[in-house]
């Protein structure tokens, strides 16, 4: 073991500083893998769940610490015998039914809500700081998930717009256009690896619709895919998912 980060196993705010922005960052470069492949879950929603996670452990570790010092006499005078982590760990498990909720499957087979549970998630763990009176790992949480919330969509949006992979849905007058789609698509120099088709047969008043996953070739090509699509007389829908 390496002795010299003993001072970082402690709980202190240098401890908590590193915790959760190590947290922030490994959670982050897994969720940008994501968002280049165009998954449902990607760099935020990654990056807010790992940071939430770590805000649990802190907690755990410091009401701890403190039961067995500065609670001490009181937990002696009320016969405190339990764990009161577990405490905390009720409240997670109760907000993950609440964060579920929010998570859509729309009708083009598109997931949403993902990055909105995570944030409701990480904010019950920061809700359980405060309640604690750990306002040093409070302040440092809000300022990171702030971060993530307001100032990385930018930085998310602009990873998914220069991915190589991209995921479109189509919705198009009849079979037949399906050729002339996959025409356009690879005229731009991209490889379609999968397509997903939907008859419409169900309900009659539904168009055909088909989802492309799409490899692209060269970098910006994005919107001029799109573009191209929407060009077509029988296409009736088309965008980005």
């Amino acid at each position: 073991m390496l002795h010299q980060l003993d001072y970082l196993r402690e709980i202190n705010t240098a401890s908590v500083l590193l915790r959760l922005t190590l947290a922030m960052f490994c959670g982050g470069m897994i969720g940008l893998e994501r968002a280049r492949k165009h998954r449902p879950a990607g760099f935020r929603t990654y990056m807010l769940v790992c940071m939430g996670a770590a805000l649990t452990m802190l907690l755990s570790q410091y009401e701890y610490h403190m039961l067995n010092t500065v609670w001490a006499a009181r937990a002696a005078e009320t016969g405190i015998r339990t764990d009161v982590s577990r405490f905390g760990a009720q409240v997670i498990n109760g907000i993950g039914f609440l964060g579920a909720g929010t998570i859509l499957v729309t009708g083009h087979q598109k997931v949403k809500g993902l990055t909105t549970a995570a944030g409701l998630w990480a904010s019950a763990c920061m809700g359980l700081a405060v309640g604690a009176g750990f306002y040093e790992c409070v302040g440092l949480a809000f300022v990171l998930i702030f971060v993530a919330v307001h100032l990385l969509p930018a930085v998310e949006l602009y990873v998914v717009e220069n991915a190589k992979n991209m995921n479109i849905y189509v919705e198009f007058q009849s079979l037949d256009n399906v050729a002339e789609i996959i025409g356009r698509i690879k005229a731009k120099d991209v490889t379609i690896y999968e397509v997903e088709l939907d008859h419409g047969k169900q309900d009659p008043s539904q168009h055909p619709s088909a989802v492309f996953s799409l490899q692209m070739n060269r970098p910006g090509t994005h919107a001029k895919i799109l573009a191209s699509i929407s060009e077509l007389e029988d296409v009736f829908v088309v965008h980005d998912i």
